[in-house]
């Protein structure tokens, strides 16, 4: 049989997970204990109970009796004093053990109330007091002084008899509260030792216990964890074939199985990274030999390839000042074509050196003003603003850590860009702004030309996609592609704000430092660009 993800299902105990091996550990604790304590606590309850008996009852008993005969031999011998003397004044230690007599009585009546053998003592002593106060006391007690000698006399034997009786029964029942005393004593030391023993037991299992509950822990989860543990540092380190061996309880092992099939998964994506790295190793190996071409290409394209171009294009201008109006219209037309081509090829082929310079070919990275780099931008356009009447604004410009040249390049195609757009019969208004966001910082050209529509935003920045035709506006459509390009290599971002409508309205961010790599970087990506520019 098999459970979860394919893993064995245990049987028996093998199946118990760490949740129930502590809940049947706790709760045969709990029962064990409670086992105990019901019988610690019974011990206690008797020991105090004897205790109680042995203070309260048996004890204070034991006295009273005493006291009562004491009492009892005060009245024999008042009574005998006055029997022999006639004196009055010996019947007073008789009223007062009379007195004392009924206290005790009934004293010991009220402690012995359970203990029916007591109480049969207790009556036996009260029948034998009876018997010699009727036949020998109260008739002596009651006489005159004169006639009580003679009576007592008369009835000495009896007396004597009477009162020996009284002397055994106090006799036993002094005998046997003392033998109750001596046991209750005995069944105290006897509970006090049962209980002591009830506690020693009760420790040695608390011991045990935690004994046991160590040992289980330890078995059950601390060292299967520290084994699971040891596993996967193993296989952090690196060592990614070591296998995580599943132990301890049935949750423990189902999670030491989980991560040992993470570790299967891991080595087997490992495999298909390292697979595709071996590709991407070629594949950048065969980048490095296209960008070498690319290189190549461009300087074929800046050099040799500009040659035969410039002199293409100046034979046809020396064949149109020298033929021009010699020939038919027709030739004159066709010249013109060849002059405007050559020019216009020309112009194309410097763009798109400029482009493809762009993250390839810079000067080092230093701190420029963009506020003077601004100003010689507008100086280099100072042509065109002042045939359009462009009225141009900027706010305060930061100091930033950028390329100059590059910096130049992207003010002159967003102010050269919304000067050339602007509306027929409209005086160009352009803005520059700025503003700090966090470690970026946010610029605006913002102009009231002829604008961009909402789906030509991302269109724009391609490279060659003109919306308009060239005779329209000239250009070579490479001017936004180019900003974009240096706005990424300096670590920003730029686009279209679609929410400006009287206008145009670009936005981008520029870093107050470019990213480390950017040089690489873009390095080979301006060449991928430039190859797929100039392929298509």
């Amino acid at each position: 049989m098999t459970g979860e993800q394919g893993l064995p299902r245990p049987r028996g105990l093998s199946g118990w997970t760490t949740r129930r091996w502590l809940r049947v550990g706790v709760a045969a604790s709990l029962v064990v204990l409670t086992l105990l304590g019901a019988t610690g606590a019974w011990v206690l309850a008797r020991t105090t109970a004897i205790s109680e008996d042995l203070v309260e009852v048996r004890s204070p008993a034991l006295t009273t009796s005493i006291r009562l005969e004491s009492a009892l031999l005060n009245q024999e011998t008042g009574i005998r004093g006055y029997g022999l003397t006639g004196n009055a004044e010996f019947l007073v230690p008789y009223q007062r053990g009379l007195t004392d007599q009924g206290v005790f009585t009934t004293r010991l009546a009220d402690l012995l109330h359970s203990d029916p053998g007591g109480l049969k003592d207790v009556q036996a002593v009260d029948e034998a007091v009876e018997a010699w106060q009727e036949r020998f006391a109260r008739p002596i007690a009651a006489a005159a002084p004169g006639a009580a000698p003679a009576l007592a006399a008369e009835r000495a034997a009896e007396g004597k008899t009477a009162f020996d009786a009284v002397r055994a029964a106090l006799a036993g029942q002094q005998q046997e509260l003392q033998a109750d005393r001596a046991n209750a004593r005995d069944e105290l030391f006897a509970a006090m030792r049962l209980r002591n023993w009830i506690f020693y037991v009760v420790a040695l299992v608390i011991a045990a216990l935690a004994g046991l509950v160590f040992e289980g822990l330890r078995r059950g989860i601390t060292t299967p964890l520290e084994q699971l543990g040891a596993d996967a540092r193993a296989v952090a380190g690196g060592d990614f074939e070591h296998p995580i061996t599943p132990t301890g309880p049935a949750d423990l092992r189902r999670l030491g199985a989980e991560i040992d099939s993470m570790r299967k998964r891991l080595v087997h994506e490992l495999a298909f990274i390292e697979e595709a790295r071996l590709r991407l190793d070629d594949q950048a190996a065969d980048l490095k030999r296209s960008n070498a071409e690319l290189e190549q290409f461009a300087y074929v394209a800046s050099h040799d390839l500009q040659e035969p171009l410039r002199k293409v294009s100046s034979f046809t201008q020396l064949l149109q000042r020298r033929y021009g109006g010699q020939l038919d219209a027709r030739a004159d037309q066709y010249i013109e074509y060849a002059v405007d081509g050559a020019n216009r090829m020309q112009t194309l082929i410097n763009d798109l050196l400029d482009f493809s310079r762009v993250g390839r070919v810079h000067h080092t990275h230093e701190s420029i003003d963009l506020g003077s780099v601004m100003e010689r931008t507008l100086s280099a356009l100072s042509v065109g603003i002042e045939e359009s009447g462009a009225v141009i604004t900027h706010d305060e410009l930061p100091t930033l850590v950028a390329d100059r040249t590059q910096m130049g390049m992207l003010w002159q195609n967003l102010i050269g860009n919304a000067v050339k757009f602007r509306r027929p019969g409209e005086t160009p208004q352009i803005h520059v702004s700025a503003e700090r966001e966090g470690e970026l910082w946010r610029f605006a050209v913002t102009d009231n030309g002829i604008g961009i529509a909402p789906e030509y935003a991302e269109k724009v920045f391609v490279i060659f996609q003109r919306l308009h035709t060239k005779d329209a506006y000239h250009g070579s459509g490479i001017g936004l592609a180019m900003c974009k390009k240096i706005v990424e290599f300096h670590g920003g971002t730029i686009g279209i704000d679609p929410a400006y409508t009287d206008g145009t309205r670009i936005t981008f961010t520029l870093a107050t430092a470019p990213p480390e790599n950017t040089d690489h970087d873009a390095a080979g990506a301006g060449a991928d660009l430039v190859g797929g520019e100039l392929a298509s």
